[in-house]
């Protein structure tokens, strides 16, 4: 044994699998803590390299022990020569993989157990020496059957009464220093039996070693070559693009407070209704949303666009385009050595966002950091997957204590913020009437209705019967199906007898009929996204105590009468449904935040209704700050890491993260886009705050123009020349009078029928919009199918009443 011993764990591409390296640095004092993948290297390079270490970890992971595809090298592991045997000890895949080796059958459960607690019975001997009461969190659907006359003793079993019958949950080997756990030591809701197992089984490998007379070999830089360095560490950077040393940069501010918080009032009075001029609001339109952004871009401010598969990043200033290489660097790295460039000093600490980067990043983007999207066949460019402006002037406003910050990252920029100010100051005393253009002689009384074609119902429910044996077979504990809902909507009868923006007004309805906390008005031709999100992704604080925090909502009750707090906590805390969902995202969580912050990741919240606008919610909070080994690195900012990490958003794919969407990839068959990736900033003085694109819309234009103008002529305008919307199009009429959908659906052809019986002396010429809502649901093995669906129509529902006539 070493002074500080060193522990490998191998990772079958699980989502837990930092969670049990986190339990693995708690439970065995200063150990070492090295992570390589079941199929990183082969088994005649990896094993020999077992003398370097004290123990091995087989961790958890989809899948099967009979798929070799799965396990990698594992099966190899058990069956190590004799002078290469180290002690070690599996969880989950790692206990059926032993048990499968040494003879055992491989069954499934009568009903799976994912995300869900069971008392564990033991004898209080070997690894669970001492060890109490044992309430512990089981992930699968698979099980382990012995005959008694295999090489391995059971340990530990569940009861699960009718429903399986007595599980086994732990065994060891007759004389190899091999044992293992079923269920998940170190998942947050399991209590007595994770840190104080894995202490027993250090204790017993030592003594193993001890009576074997096992020796550690010192480690070199050429093991580290093969396995790389221990958790936690800090992806190298490239360097070229970073000028170090002190912010040079300077915030300048002005405050005022003003009386009223109608924030699309100063929008309006800053050029949103150009609908051909870039324009970004982050607003918190409902509690506990506090913090509105209104960014006021320059003509040349810089506009980012990056689409998966690309080798280069556009910059877009003005007129001019920039094509700029990213050579050894992912869009990541590159992103992070741009905003360290941009760093800036000296704002109000209040304020979270200073200046820098607005827009989103799409559900590919993090998906493809996953698993590889495959390349697109024919003809079809990708609309941008990074999608952001870098924002010089700014407004900001704080609902709770009505206080308007003006700022600006450009020198010299006094004359803007002083007649900012004063603008603002005077908007009190102006008409609303004031800030949109005179209203149009032509009337508009024959506008047809929004055509709405809904997903296939049948073809849904087949997609959630398809991912649900996906979860039998052990291959996912959770997976969240979606699909697109589209909407070709004329533009609204007040944008076209004011001639303004149609996304704008659509927007406002929104905002007024689902007001959320993370609600947004994003148009970065060619691309415009109207969010009403309650979901906060990641938020992370500026340095040099950052704190990174994710807020995952899994459960969801509408407000209506009768439904109290105590209602809502019975039908949201009450289920186990709900809070099994909860619980997976938050462990999975958990494990994307240790990936890159290190051992510091608590759970401050688990399953706790919240209350909103229109909501009751169940809402857990994790929170994570990076490790003195991380903070010592070059890399004052780790915003984009941990998006890198934690994207896409766990609540969206499912867990394992990596094979949850590629299942889900198979299964939904179309890019999701804009929808399920995340919104929000990145802050020039090193913070952030994301949210989840859900209970949104989003449209492409295809055409383009140039335009002109700029926040300091009263418009938020960039100037750029962009991609705008001049669509026309044709749409049905529907001839129900207070009819204000025409939905539509798909016949067995696959060619869309009207349902409203609108014929073609219905159709009228107009311009019209392509609107795209996604929406959908965690599928478990508790899931109805039927429920789904109309889950998922009740989440669309909330977004397309704002296509209602206005």
């Amino acid at each position: 044994m070493t002074a500080r011993p060193r522990i490998l764990l191998i990772d079958s591409y699980d989502s837990f699998t930092f969670n049990l390296a986190a339990l693995c640095k708690r439970a065995i004092p200063d150990c070492h803590v090295h992570i390589v993948k079941n199929d990183q290297l082969r088994s005649s390079t990896l094993l020999p390299l077992f003398k370097h270490f004290d123990a091995l970890i087989i961790g958890p992971g989809p899948g099967t022990p009979e798929n070799p595809a799965d396990i990698g090298v594992i099966k190899d592991i058990w069956h190590v020569p004799e002078e290469l045997i180290i002690p070690v000890f599996g969880v989950c895949l790692g206990l059926q993989t032993l048990a499968v080796e040494y003879g055992a059958r491989i069954k499934r459960l009568n009903v799976v157990k994912h995300g869900q607690v069971s008392k564990v019975f033991h004898h209080g001997a070997d690894i669970f020496r001492d060890v109490g009461d044992i309430q512990a969190v089981r992930y699968h659907s698979l099980y382990v059957e012995l005959s008694g006359e295999e090489e391995l003793v059971p340990l530990a079993w569940a009861d699960d009464g009718e429903e399986n019958g007595r599980v086994l949950m732990a065994l060891r080997h007759a004389y190899k220093p091999f044992w293992s756990v079923q269920y998940h030591p170190e998942s947050v809701c399991t209590i007595g039996g994770g840190e104080e197992v894995l202490r027993n089984f250090w204790r017993l490998a030592v003594e193993w070693s001890v009576a074997h007379g096992k020796s550690t070999l010192p480690w070199t830089p050429a093991v580290e070559a093969f396995i790389g360095s221990c958790w936690p560490s800090v992806r190298q950077l490239a360097t070229t693009l970073v000028e170090y040393g002190h912010p040079t940069t300077s915030v300048s501010t002005r405050t005022l407070h003003l009386s009223y918080s109608d924030v699309t009032r100063i929008c309006e009075m800053l050029g949103v209704a150009g609908e051909h001029e870039d324009f970004v609001l982050l607003d918190s339109a409902a509690a506990p949303g506090r913090f509105s952004i209104i960014g006021c871009p320059r003509r040349t401010a810089a506009r980012i666009t990056y689409s998966v598969g690309e080798s280069f990043v556009r910059i877009r200033q003005g007129q001019d385009v920039t094509f700029v290489e990213l050579g050894s660097l992912d869009i990541w790295a590159w992103l992070s050595a741009f905003m360290r460039r941009k760093k800036a000093h000296g704002g109000a600490p209040e304020v979270p966002f200073w200046g820098g980067l607005i827009g989103y990043l799409s559900y590919e983007l993090g998906a493809h950091t996953l698993t590889p999207i495959p390349p697109r066949t024919g003809f079809r460019p990708r609309h941008p997957d990074v999608n952001l402006i870098f924002v010089e002037r700014s407004i900001v406003m704080d609902s709770k204590s009505h206080t308007v910050y003006v700022q600006s990252i450009l020198p010299g920029d006094e004359e803007w913020l002083q007649k900012m100010t004063a603008r603002l100051e005077s908007l009190e005393t102006l008409s609303v009437d004031r800030f949109t253009s005179p209203v149009a002689t032509r009337s508009t009384p024959f506008l047809p209705t929004p055509v709405v074609t809904l997903p296939d119902r049948v073809e849904y429910i087949s997609k959630i019967n398809a991912a649900k044996e996906r979860l039998f077979s052990g291959d996912s504990y959770e997976l969240c199906v979606t699909a697109p809902t589209r909407v070709r909507a004329p533009r609204a009868p007040s944008a076209i007898a004011h001639g303004t923006s149609s996304s704008w007004e659509l927007y406002k309805t929104l905002r007024r009929r689902n007001p959320a906390p993370h609600s947004a008005y994003i148009r970065l031709h060619p691309s415009t996204l109207l969010s009403s999100s309650p979901e906060r992704f990641l938020s992370y604080s500026r340095a040099p105590d950052s704190l990174c925090q994710l807020r995952p909502i899994k459960g969801t009750v509408r407000k209506a009468p009768g439904i109290t707090r105590a209602v809502a906590e019975e039908m949201l805390v009450g289920s186990k449904k709900e809070v099994a969902e909860n619980l997976m995202i938050v462990d999975l969580i958990r494990h994307d935040l240790h990936s890159v912050v290190g051992e510091d990741v608590d759970v401050r919240q688990f399953c706790r209704v919240e209350e909103y606008e229109t909501v009751w919610q169940l809402v857990s909070v994790i929170e994570g700050q990076p490790a003195p080994s991380v903070k010592g690195k070059d890399n004052p900012d780790l915003g984009f890491e941990v998006l890198r990490a934690s994207l896409p958003p766990g609540s969206m794919t499912g867990a394992p993260k990596k094979r949850s969407v590629e299942i889900l990839r198979e299964l939904e068959g179309e890019e999701r886009g804009i929808y399920s990736g995340v919104l929000g900033y990145a802050d020039v003085g090193g913070g952030g705050d994301w949210a989840v694109i859900i209970r949104s819309c989003f449209k492409h234009d295809d055409q383009r123009t140039a335009s002109t103008g700029s926040c300091d002529q009263g418009l938020n305008a960039s100037g750029n020349e962009v991609p705008c919307s001049r669509a026309n199009g044709k749409a049905h009429h529907t001839t129900t009078p207070d009819a204000r959908l025409h939905f539509a659906h798909h016949n067995s052809d696959g060619e869309r029928d009207a349902l409203n019986g609108a014929s073609d002396t219905d159709i009228l010429e107009s311009p019209m919009d392509e609107w795209t809502l996604g929406a959908g649901g965690a599928i478990t093995a508790l899931s109805d199918p039927v429920a789904e669906w109309e889950e998922m129509i009740t989440k669309v529902e909330s977004v397309l009443r704002a296509f209602n006539s206005q």
